[in-house]
């Protein structure tokens, strides 16, 4: 076996050892963005706990093969960037993505993975949609105070009359 084919052998068993630590990813197409908009894009993932990086199609093709993702196939065409979450946020790689999409004009979601399920692209943009966690959260904690808030301002002007 040649030394250039163990080298992809390995490459391909990084890509799959990475895809099966993310809790999410989606594949991106970048063309036509700037290397300036590109810095953005990475430094923004970065500071949301995710990884991005561009990847030979040909081998992230035959990584998602054999974890038995066959739905990507049709997405591995032309220029592809692979977002990937690493933290508690499953959404963020989408949201970032979407926003970034809609600021540059220029690049767009194929398609994505989250919790093991397939992403089409409108799912995508509905994934890309979903708050935060921590937004989630304090969203509950205000509507679970909200009745609370309610009752001692009716005792308060009670009692101021």
């Amino acid at each position: 076996m040649s030394k250039f084919r163990e080298l992809k052998e390995q490459k391909v068993e990084d890509i799959k050892g990475k895809i099966a630590n993310a809790k999410s990813f989606l594949l991106i197409d970048y063309k036509g963005i700037t290397v300036e908009q590109d810095t953005r894009l990475r430094r923004e993932y970065r500071e949301n706990g995710c990884s991005y990086e561009v990847l030979k199609n040909s081998l992230l093709k035959i990584a998602l093969n054999d974890m038995g993702y066959t739905q990507f196939d049709q997405a591995l065409k032309g220029p592809t960037a692979v977002a990937m979450a690493n933290s508690d946020d499953i959404a963020a790689p989408a949201r970032i993505a979407f926003a970034k999409a809609r600021e540059f004009r220029k690049m767009s979601i194929k398609c994505g993975l989250a919790d093991g399920e397939f992403l089409d692209q409108d799912q995508c943009r509905e994934f890309a949609l979903l708050p935060s966690k921590e937004t989630l959260i304090a969203q509950l904690l205000g509507m679970l105070q909200a009745p609370i808030a309610s009752f001692a301002r009716v005792l308060d002007a009670i009692a101021s009359k």
